[in-house]
């Protein structure tokens, strides 16, 4: 079954590359464009699309208003956002907004075919460098999860997430078996109502549980 895609840009030729790039991928194909956010809500109710490659930063309606709508809906898409530059402030907004992940306009065609698929999988993108950086301009606003019930054990999982460690270099650090490791994240996004890796770790850094230093 194929992947669709829905591309939301106001740039054509951005659109364009990336058309060429995800038709081109067997198992991935774009069922639609838009050029603004507005046409987001409308378009992902007729075309129910898997994943939709939103740009950040658009004339009236940005992807950060449209990522927190779609977020509301029942069984939302996958949503990846799509940005010139990696410290952009709009990227991490839009990741609280529940984006699973960003990529850059330069990325280069693999990449992006990669990071699909990851969200389809039920993974996220994460860059723990990039990530630390832009929630570095973020003075955390909560109490270190401290009202969360989470164990030691799922505290030290989230701080492993945090670092964009896999399930199976978790599994590694802890001396865990990679299943117990899948039980322990589940517990933890269940914990924080997080919707995937991504947000737990968002979560993470806002609350300060995770200080972005270095």
């Amino acid at each position: 079954m194929s992947v669709g895609v829905l591309l939301v840009d106001d740039e054509p030729l951005i659109r364009a590359g990336l058309r060429a790039i995800v038709d081109s991928e067997a198992g991935l194909s774009v069922v639609g464009e838009a050029t603004d956010g507005a046409e987001v809500p409308g378009l992902v109710v007729r075309l129910w699309p898997d994943v939709v490659l939103m740009d950040v930063r658009m004339p009236a309606v940005d992807g950060i208003a449209a990522t927190t709508h779609l977020m509301s809906t029942v069984d939302p898409p996958k949503v990846i956002v799509v940005t010139t530059f990696e410290n952009d402030d709009y990227v991490y907004d839009a990741l609280r907004a529940g984006a699973s992940g960003f990529l850059l306009k330069r990325a280069r065609p693999e990449e992006i075919v990669a990071a699909i698929r990851t969200v389809v999988a039920g993974e996220s993108l994460l860059f723990p460098a990039a990530i630390r950086r832009l929630a570095a301009g973020h003075a955390p606003s909560g109490d270190g999860l401290a009202s969360v019930n989470l164990t030691e054990r799922e505290r030290e999982v989230l701080r492993l997430m945090a670092a964009g460690l896999s399930n199976v270099e978790i599994a590694g650090q802890l001396y865990l078996g990679v299943q117990t490791v899948k039980t322990h994240v589940g517990n933890v996004l269940a914990k924080l109502g997080a919707r995937d890796r991504t947000q737990a770790v968002i979560r993470a850094y806002d609350s300060g549980f995770v200080i972005p230093a270095g």
